[in-house]
């Protein structure tokens, strides 16, 4: 390459590479949303079996009463995990955003501030979507404390 009209010049190459950044991200976007779409398919799954479970115990049995409570607990860490997931796609979008206006810089005056804004709200979103994720862990662990106290017939731990 020696820079003249035939080849690319540096900041051609600089400016494919500023573009090509994002996309990485979207990628990672695209695994974090994998995965979290896993957890809300299991998480789903198993409200359907302890709903079938709770149902087919007589009434008055004690276990429906915790049934009832982690099914709760599993709902809200599903709607948790359902705002994780719609931030991450945000997310993205911000990622996919950044790169087509890094790409439209060579034919549209675009203040160089704009790229670097929506690549900033996408790093934004995926933070939300971690704290959104931990979240969740906690309510995971509620629920998990729930069926050792019945298994175990332990006392609740006292209140935090």
């Amino acid at each position: 390459m020696n820079g003249g009209s035939e080849g690319l010049d540096i900041s051609s190459i600089r400016l494919i590479g500023t573009a090509v950044t994002p996309a990485v991200m979207v990628s990672a976007c695209g695994i974090v949303a994998t995965g979290l779409d896993n957890q809300i398919a299991r998480m789903s799954a198993r409200v359907r079996d302890m709903t079938r479970e709770w149902r087919l115990l007589p009434e008055g049995h004690a276990r429906r009463a915790v049934l009832r409570e982690e099914v709760a607990i599993l709902d809200r860490r599903h709607a948790i995990l359902a705002r994780a997931i719609g931030v991450t796609y945000a997310a993205l979008l911000s990622f996919v955003v950044t790169s087509l206006l890094y790409l439209a810089k060579r034919h549209v005056d675009i203040p160089e501030m704009l790229p670097v804004l929506s690549f900033s709200l996408g790093v934004v979103l995926l933070g939300a979507m971690a704290v959104l994720a931990l979240a969740s862990l906690g309510l995971g662990r509620r629920a998990i404390a729930l069926e050792r106290q019945e298994l175990f017939e332990e006392q609740p731990p006292p209140p935090r």
